[in-house]
């Protein structure tokens, strides 16, 4: 907390009384903007006010299809490897392996199969334009009545070999960081497995050897280009066998690799009763005897059903919690979460497409935000949902009327919250406020002539929402 009051105070320094007097007049200046803006205008707003930090984001899930789909199919980018999808039934009958459509294996798994089964499969880079939108669109909620049981047990499936080839992962972790660097958005803190990858020939990578890769990749001058921090979490799916295993095994892998790997995260169905939050209290507790500094976040209170799930979340050591749909059916756990002891993890986006509201007036954000809970905005999987940060914006700006200041502090909370280390949580903040105040000043006297000199990229979330393509 000393960190996080000095940065605060040396940013007001820097800002002085007349950068205060500013902000104030910009703050009212947005009321009225935000009122009468076109949704376009609006939108280009958002797009280029910086965002700071993404805490909840799943990489895997945070791709953008189109640029995994260009990945895939360039060998010069894939590590020399070859797709092949699903696309009809053949003779083959295979208990193990049920009929998927776009299912995705690797070119090594294809060859072994036997040739019954080989003919149900095409190669990505000769699918028909109408065949590669289908299964574009196969790997994305972008139709009504989808919901979670599609996103949960269709989805991940189907992007299969994709998500473990260790190749595209890392091409793809950049293509990721290009994409929220352009809007404004400066750390990422992904979730994911640092075991299972494979390469082009099927070898499989240690853990070591993917944390080796992977710092490799980020430190080539693409990635360095985005002006994105990245630091990971190893997540967990709770409800496994072997998840206080899995567990054993995050704290010591992040505890070798703390340049990279900042925390844990415990993801899975919460309507999944085998990864209910006491499971894990022996194996947390004993893991913190050996291990200090390593960042706990866990999704809890994704469901529909009142549990006691968030409270045994705080339980665990959890300073963050995914989602929190049913916060508000706990009502001694709201007033423990005035007291600052965790910040909750907003998804707007995935709240709706996953369908744990069927409209936003049932949702638990701003009853958080404007009773002092800390709260931050995130995507959770914007590849599968088709959007990006700026949707996250725009939604909660036009549903819950957002103040300048409550969209500034939710970008502020999201870094302050954040487990990077002290000397990168500190240059992002003082990096936030500046940049902060360099937009209200870039904007000038005439917001809407300002605008249009703002080329937004929006995604088929905003058209399908708000009628918006750019």
């Amino acid at each position: 907390m000393k960190l996080h009051w000095f940065t605060l105070l040396w940013c007001m320094i820097c800002v002085g009384p007349q950068g205060t007097a500013a902000t104030a007049d910009f703050a009212a200046r947005f009321d009225q903007f935000k009122t009468n803006a076109s949704p376009a205008d609006l939108y280009r707003f958002l797009y280029a006010m910086p965002k700071a930090g993404d805490l909840h984001h799943h990489a895997e899930g945070s791709w953008r299809m189109e640029d995994l789909f260009t990945v895939a199919t360039d060998q010069k980018r894939s590590g020399g490897n070859r797709f092949y999808t699903r696309l009809t039934a053949g003779g083959c009958l295979d208990e193990t392996n049920p009929w998927r459509k776009f299912q995705t294996i690797a070119a090594f798994t294809w060859k072994a199969l036997p040739e019954c089964a080989r003919s149900e499969f095409v190669a990505l880079d000769t699918l028909t334009p109408t065949q590669r939108l289908a299964f574009l669109n196969s790997l994305r909620l972008d139709a009504p009545g989808e919901g979670r049981n599609e996103f949960f047990e269709e989805i991940w499936p189907r992007i299969g070999a994709l998500g473990r080839s260790v190749d595209v992962f890392l091409e793809m972790t950049v293509e990721t960081m290009k994409r929220y660097g352009a809007e404004g958005v400066r750390y990422l803190e992904p979730q994911t497995m640092p075991l299972g990858f494979v390469d082009a020939e099927g070898a499989a990578l240690d853990p070591e050897e993917f944390h080796r890769r992977l710092k490799i990749r980020l430190e080539q001058p693409d990635a360095r280009a985005t002006g994105v921090a990245v630091r990971w979490q190893v997540v967990v799916l709770r409800f496994t066998p072997m998840a206080e295993k899995r567990v054993e095994q995050a704290y010591d892998f992040i505890d070798r690799h703390r340049d990279l790997w900042v925390g844990i995260n415990m993801a899975g169905r919460e309507d999944n009763d085998k990864g209910h939050p006491r499971r894990f209290l022996e194996v947390y507790r004993r893991m913190r005897h050996r291990h200090a500094g390593i960042g706990l976040a866990i999704h809890a209170g994704e469901v529909d059903e009142a549990n006691p799930h968030m409270r045994d979340t705080l339980l665990l050591g959890a300073t963050r919690l995914g989602h929190g749909n049913n916060v508000l059916t706990d009502e001694t756990l709201l007033l423990q979460l005035r007291t600052g002891v965790a910040l909750v993890e907003i998804n707007l986006v995935s709240n709706l497409v996953l369908e744990y509201v069927d409209r936003y007036a049932q949702h638990h954000f701003p009853e958080l935000l404007r009773t002092g809970i800390p709260v931050a905005l995130s995507t959770d999987d914007s590849g599968m949902w088709d959007s990006n940060m700026t949707d996250e914006y725009l939604t909660a700006v036009t549903e819950f009327n957002l103040t300048w200041a409550e969209l500034v502090q939710c970008g502020r909370n999201s870094l302050q919250w954040s487990f990077a280390e002290p000397a990168l949580k500190a240059r992002l903040l003082a990096d936030y406020e500046r940049d902060v105040r360099a937009f209200e000043a870039r904007l000038g006297a005439d917001w809407t002539a300002a605008l249009q000199g703002i080329t937004p990229v929006s995604y088929g979330f905003a058209k399908r929402r708000w009628n918006l393509a750019f």
